[in-house]
């Protein structure tokens, strides 16, 4: 039985620290802050609730295999999970709706073709086809297994089987998001909707290569899920099964310096100067936290993936609506810029900034817990921004829920109050410079999306979160986790899942 010290008390790392315990080792998780989750927090407000970091769970399958592995109580147990359908509503910059079905490729298809045409409609499906390929290709060395020794194999290889396209008397093939749709998908409507899913993670489409193409098909194909009263209740359930395996949580605690004696790991120096050996340490932290503990470099062996440094963040505003929620409104919905060209220049840059009417997120959730009585509703709109913007959040505000009224008619006359969440405040809960917010990894684009590894090049110092393999998100965040505790258990020859 080792002594296991773990840094932070984030998803990726809890989700770690729970198999860990199952397997028979002795778990201390030390939090700065002074309670669980990461970025899965909530905030309260006169009978008002609403979830500050991600509102919804795509692929719960890794937070189920995760409940079945460390007890006996399965995940729906735990938390009641609710489908999410229609997956999404979009709101096109020509005033064109459609409401796309959850996990159902043929739906999808019927709702584009009744909404923008059968060439439309056709052009997606087959899109889709492509995307499968690219994830049947792509699935285990980008999320299932450690990441390879040889990684600059995924570097170097492309798995999207982009079509052929003729241009200037040339054949090429898309290498960018932003070619599959201009050259593959072709309607503008059809961008959008595939450009917003690199958009949701800060990634800008010229410059994200067509594997992530496989964002919009794991939506597609396993669903889009919402956790009933919040999906704060999703980080309480995992928190509640480590007490359960009886991992030793501390918060308040900040870690000032991982220790090393003898070429490897030996525990962890707290600020206030208190010592806590370990014969292993799990960092659940951003690499700028690392770096203030003496260990960034040593996220990445010689031939390893550097640690990432930059990354978008985002803007939220939390909408108190007077007002129920009216029956058949979608869960989320997608408002598309009136101007991808501006859009694009503005946050992307140089200079990086915030155009005036971005592309945002709408949630509704239909969620009794969230609001006072049914004559009210509780409402989040998001919108990406550049780490570290530091813009007038009041203004940006008010544009996020200008371009929010195409969505929701009369929503200024509904309004109560409103909170605006910045990235300082994702700073402030993660740790993350700037309150970046890792993207999954992608291959292809020379390594530029991929995430460095969960060992490291200090033995027994381990990474899991989503500054790690296999990067952002929910689901990428409970598989990093998987992935330390198979390194740790079985040992640098665990291949993951099978």
């Amino acid at each position: 039985m080792a002594r296991i010290a773990v840094i932070g008390a984030g998803m990726g790392a809890m989700a770690a620290a729970a198999r860990l315990a199952v397997a028979g080792h002795r778990v201390a998780v030390y939090e700065r802050t002074d309670t669980y989750g990461g970025a899965l927090r909530r905030l309260e407000r006169e009978g008002f609730s609403f979830d500050t970091g991600p509102g919804l769970l795509p692929v719960p399958a890794v937070y189920r295999d995760l409940f079945v592995k460390t007890g006996r109580e399965p995940l729906e147990e735990c938390v009641e999970l609710v489908q999410v359908d229609p997956s999404s509503h979009h709101v096109f910059a020509d005033g064109t709706r459609v409401s796309l079905p959850d996990a159902s490729r043929a739906g999808v298809v019927s709702a584009l073709e009744e909404t923008l045409g059968p060439v439309a409609g056709r052009h997606w499906g087959d899109f889709l086809v492509r995307a499968r390929e690219a994830w049947d290709r792509s699935r285990r060395p980008l999320l299932e297994e450690p990441l390879w020794p040889n990684w600059q194999v995924l570097a170097e290889r492309e798995p999207y089987p982009a079509v052929p396209h003729k241009r200037f008397l040339r054949t090429r093939t898309a290498g960018t998001l932003a070619e599959v749709g201009a050259w593959e998908l072709r309607d503008p409507r059809l961008v959008a909707l595939l450009e917003s899913h690199a958009l949701a993670y800060g990634l800008d489409p010229r410059r994200t290569p067509a594997s992530a193409a496989v964002l919009p098909y794991l939506e597609h194909a396993f669903g889009t899920w919402y956790v009933l009263g919040g999906m704060r209740e999703l980080a309480r359930a995992v928190y509640e099964r480590c007490l359960a395996r009886r991992v030793e949580f501390r918060f308040g605690a900040e870690v000032a310096r991982v220790l090393e004696e003898d070429g490897r790991v030996a525990g962890v120096e707290l600020a206030d100067g208190a010592v806590a050996e370990a014969d292993l340490v799990v960092a659940g932290v951003a690499p700028g936290v690392l770096d203030r503990l003496g260990a960034g470099t040593r996220l990445r062996g010689e031939d390893g993936v550097p640690a990432r440094r930059g990354a978008a963040s985002r803007v939220t505003v939390l909408l108190a609506l007077r007002g129920g929620r009216p029956r058949g409104t979608p869960h989320r919905t997608v408002v598309h810029t009136e101007d991808r060209e501006t859009e694009l220049e503005a946050l992307f840059g140089p200079p990086a900034g915030v155009p005036a009417r971005p592309t945002v997120t709408v949630l509704r959730p239909d969620d009794p817990a969230l609001v006072p009585d049914s004559g009210h509703e509780a409402v989040t709109v998001t919108s990406v921004v550049p780490e570290g913007y530091e813009g007038d959040p009041d203004a940006h505000a008010e544009n996020l829920i200008a371009v929010a009224g195409r969505a929701i008619p009369g929503l200024r006359d509904r309004l109560l109050w409103h909170e605006v969440r910045t990235p300082a405040d994702i700073a402030e809960e993660t740790g993350a410079r700037g309150g970046a917010v890792p993207a999954p990894a992608l291959a292809a684009a020379g390594g530029r999306l991929l995430h460095p590894s969960n060992s490291t090049g200090l033995p027994g110092l381990f990474a899991a979160g989503g500054w790690s393999h296999p990067g952002g998100g929910l689901p990428h965040a409970g598989m990093s986790g998987a992935l330390v505790a198979g390194l740790i258990v079985e040992g640098p020859e665990f291949r993951g899942s099978q």
